[in-house]
């Protein structure tokens, strides 16, 4: 270690080199307070902004025909596969379809499930031509369901006005589409209300 005055010489003479425009007697007044602030400023980090990745408008979507589904797709066949996928994925969405499972239950479950699969059947409608077409859900919009059916059409049925039914394992289900306008993104994350009796 060095000694107390070649350590005083040392910061005398780096005080001198680092402020060459201070007087000696200025240099000397800091050294006595024992308390040295060098000047030194810190460059500022300059935050690099992320670059928000742009997705297709509606425009766009529509124009490039992303959501269609090409007509020699529109197979009841080839969807059948998704239809046992989707019955898997609501077993273990339930933890199992038991008989002693409390329906209400199973039915908020169902609620706030994706419906991308499902067999489902309009009961009820106030248009009597929806009544009665069966099949499996390839889409879900916010007004509509797109269906194929058995015979290997694809139907565009709305929500609104109209009443489904869907069975698993015993189980029947009814979706009352009026009170189901929404996307499936946004029913995943909504509160259901129990209600006593509902129009169509």
């Amino acid at each position: 270690p060095q000694s107390s005055e070649k350590a005083k010489t040392f910061v005398h003479a780096f005080l001198k080199r680092s402020m060459p425009k201070m007087k000696d007697e200025a240099i000397q007044d800091m050294l006595t307070r024992k308390a040295v602030v060098l000047e030194h400023y810190q460059k500022k980090k300059v935050k690099q902004k992320r670059k928000k990745t742009k997705g297709f408008t509606a425009k766009q979507r529509r124009e490039l025909r992303l959501f269609e589904i090409e007509p020699e797709q529109q197979r009841y066949a080839i969807f059948l596969p998704l239809h046992e996928l989707w019955k898997q994925y609501v077993r273990d969405l339930c933890h199992g379809l038991k008989p002693d499972t409390q329906p209400h239950m199973i039915q908020g479950k169902l609620l706030k499930a994706d419906l991308h699969g499902a067999l489902v059947t309009v009961t009820k409608s106030k248009c009597p031509s929806y009544v009665g077409i069966t099949g499996i859900i390839l889409q879900e919009f916010k007004h509509v369901f797109k269906i194929i059916t058995k015979e290997d059409k694809l139907k565009v049925v709305p929500k609104l006005n109209n009443v489904f039914s869907l069975e698993l394992d015993g189980f029947i289900s009814y979706i009352y589409g009026s009170k189901f306008l929404l996307r499936a993104s946004e029913r995943s994350a909504k509160k259901f209300k129990l209600k006593g009796t509902i129009d169509l």
